[in-house]
């Protein structure tokens, strides 16, 4: 049937009434009235499906939005929606990163479609913008959708507008969305290939929805720190005790509220005597407290426990943060006052009434929790592949990295994994073999926590789903590619992955002996000596090249697969130093290139990681950790391989007994520490590994003497 005009009026009528749509529910039945008066099927016209609906939709109001769509559906990475036009995805979850996800594989002509368990937006917690977020929405209409949408110097939005704008996007490209279905699990496809020739499906509540039998070649984790995939690991990360408390009060948009003051973001080290006349007069003791005017008056801060204690939140002091914030040990009411009593303070008592907004449980939306420890996954995306059908599964937003709130990183770091998820999506649908998919993908993972607006790409308009336009450094090889090649042709060593193929001891001698030949006799090594050839690659490698290793010689060799965290951790500062530096001349005789298998097999090879950094620094950097280990080993007692100091567990601090985790860790003389605990025994200032020894009979470390800070200070002991 040919395009052609509709009675205008009314399909004008439910143009406008879809893009004013307040709610899910009324943004979902409008578009559907909408799509039914224009005589079009989301499910089976064009893709995106905005092209239909505006040749059918003779409307001046919606030509702005469609110029909009229609510019960045012009970029060439999209390839006029033909990149992915052979795909179908499931994602699961419509929050902000869902449904941005969803987005960017509309523009690519994927199908799409997406589950949501709820059928209402009711998150009124706010959100900051960082710049390139702000124009990535304001490039798909978000402006058109909601009027005040970061008007003047405004860098942020409420989560249940930001979803609303975005769900409205993904209807008008063709995104299937199911409101009221829930995912439950993946359905493996049939051994039985002849008879039942069905790929991967998922069992959804309700059971009986059609969902159930959609076939599908990418699913995609969207809803939050729950992860109803299964097969990701996550790691955890902990810091000291932070309470966080979140409080929404109504917005009456009277002229005494518009006159009311944001707070950005008030620390307790930048504006000392702010939170001690808060204390004074209030007996509230906050860090920091930030206060942001959308729909709703919201404020977020962190308070202290005593503070808590005082004021009667929380009843009982435990040391267990559960228990401590649990909601039987927590005064609902006595919140309540203490967040009123902070927000009414911090804006000096303008705002003419504070009453709470209510949440989607209809209570009070006032809420405290525990932001100490975070959640991250081990990896972003893997290959499943059974009975001849290969699912590729991946993760974004809270599922995959959750967000640090102080820092406002949520929100940006969830668009920019929504990108380079559909960006690894596009090379598994044009064909790319799937170890390098997740390769590449994982490299961009590792990037991501380090993420600052400072340190990608400067020019935020030419931002697009390739991942060279945003960040500033990535790189093409893999880390395991490049172990690959630096080991292979050795005897005895066969690198698959970044964990098992290290066990041994004999991949990192070999790794070592590429670069340094004068430092190990590779040849003299027997496989069968597992401890002794890992406790050589240990020694070596911290000795003469500052890589100091990340769990201990016994927890390496007894262990089926040591950490993969760890591993990928200690084996990209190999090659950082090495990856820019040639092998010594006559080196490349050791290894017979030919005889590498390069390629792995995805089934038993879930990721595989890479590390991206500055090439131009890495002589610099290696000679820097070469002198920094020469200075370790002249100013202390250093490990030798036949006598070791400690069989210290990793995980566990040599001087406070707690657990370590790996980003805060230190290592010297066999033991491993946190930062912090690195102290000197006499005056307890900090040390540096570059200066201290070691007592091994008193179990402590000092300052090497002639640098004791005292002794420099012109003090005696």
């Amino acid at each position: 049937m040919e395009d052609q005009s509709f009675p205008e009026c009314q399909a004008q009528e439910l143009f406008d009434e879809f893009v004013s749509a307040s709610t899910c529910r009324a943004a979902m039945r409008s578009f559907s009235q909408l799509c039914e008066h224009l005589q079009l099927d989301p499910s089976t016209a064009e893709r995106p499906l905005y092209r239909p609906i505006k040749r059918r939709l003779n409307y001046w109001r919606a030509n702005g939005l469609w110029a909009k769509l229609d510019r960045r559906g012009a970029q060439e990475e999209y390839q006029r929606a033909r990149a992915c036009s052979d795909v179908t995805c499931v994602i699961i979850g419509a929050g902000p990163c869902g449904l941005r996800t969803a987005v960017e594989l509309s523009f690519m002509g994927a199908r799409v479609v997406l589950l949501e368990k709820r059928d209402t937006f009711s998150r009124n917690n706010v959100l900051h913008l960082w710049p390139f977020t702000i124009h990535d929405l304001r490039g798909l209409g978000a402006k058109k959708f909601y009027g005040r949408f970061c008007a003047g110097s405004i860098d942020h939005i409420s989560i249940r507008q930001l979803q609303l704008v975005l769900l409205k996007v993904a209807l008008l490209l063709g995104v299937e969305v199911h409101v009221n279905v829930e995912f439950k699990k993946l359905v493996e496809p049939a051994e039985d290939q002849h008879r039942h020739k069905l790929g991967w499906r998922m069992e959804v509540s309700p059971k009986n929805h059609p969902v159930s039998q959609l076939e599908f070649d990418v699913i995609i984790g969207a809803d939050g720190r729950r992860n109803t995939l299964p097969g990701f690991r996550r790691k955890e990360f902990r810091g000291k005790l932070a309470i966080a408390i979140t409080a929404n009060f109504k917005n009456r948009n009277t002229t005494a509220e518009a006159k009311v003051e944001e707070i950005s973001g008030v620390a307790f080290i930048f504006n000392q005597r702010f939170f001690q006349e808060l204390r004074q007069e209030t007996g509230i003791d906050l860090e920091n407290i930030v206060y942001y005017k959308d729909d709703t008056h919201y404020f977020v801060m962190t308070a202290k426990k005593q503070s808590l204690l005082e004021k009667g939140v929380i009843l009982q002091d435990f040391a267990d943060t559960e228990l401590l914030l649990s909601r039987g040990n927590v005064d609902q009411n006595a919140l309540q006052a203490y967040a009123r009593e902070a927000a009414d303070f911090s804006t000096n008592h303008q705002l003419p009434a504070l009453d709470f907004a209510m949440n989607h449980y209809g209570q009070p939306d006032v809420a405290m929790f525990d932001f100490t420890c975070m959640y991250a996954s081990e990896n972003a995306a893997m290959v499943r592949q059974r009975h001849g059908h290969q699912l590729l599964v991946t993760l974004v937003g809270d599922s995959l990295l959750e967000p640090f709130w102080p820092m406002g990183t949520g929100v940006a770091r969830g668009f920019l994994a929504a990108l380079d998820s559909a960006w690894m999506i596009r090379s598994w649908a044009q064909g790319a073999a799937p170890l390098d998919v997740l390769a590449e993908r994982e490299s961009l993972y590792r990037l991501l926590p380090q993420t600052t607006p400072e340190n990608m790409q400067k020019n935020i308009t030419l931002y697009s789903v390739d991942p060279t336009t945003r960040y500033m450094n990535t790189s093409p090889l893999t880390l395991l590619t490049w172990c690959q090649e630096q080991t292979c042709g050795y005897h005895g060593v066969n690198v698959t992955d970044l964990t098992t193929s290290w066990r041994s001891g004999l991949a990192l001698c070999a790794l070592i002996h590429r670069y340094r030949p004068d430092l190990i006799d590779f040849d003299s090594l027997d496989k069968s000596s597992v401890e002794e050839n890992t406790r050589l690659g240990f020694d070596v490698a911290e000795r003469e090249f500052g890589i100091s290793p990340l769990m201990t010689v016994e927890e390496m060799s007894s262990v089926e697969e040591p950490d993969s965290l760890s591993m990928v951790m200690y084996l990209s500062q190999f090659y950082q130093l090495l990856k820019d530096s040639p092998p010594p001349a006559g080196e490349a005789a050791h290894c017979s290139r030919s005889s590498c298998d390069l390629n792995g097999d995805v089934e038993s090879q879930s990721f595989e990681e890479e590390f991206v950094g500055g090439a131009s620094r890495s002589r610099v950097r290696l000679m820097a950790n070469q002198l920094q280990a020469k200075l370790d080993e002249s100013s202390s007692t250093c490990r030798t391989s036949s006598s070791p100091v400690s069989s210290s567990c990793s995980h566990i601090c040599f001087f406070c007994k707690q657990r370590v985790y790996v980003m805060e860790r230190l290592s010297a003389e066999g033991l491993f520490f946190h930062r912090s605990c690195f102290q000197c025994g006499s005056c307890s200032s900090p040390l540096r590994l570059a200066s201290y020894t070691y007592d091994q009979h008193a179990g402590q470390c000092t300052h090497t003497p002639l640098l004791h800070p005292c002794l420099l200070l012109g003090f005696r002991f």
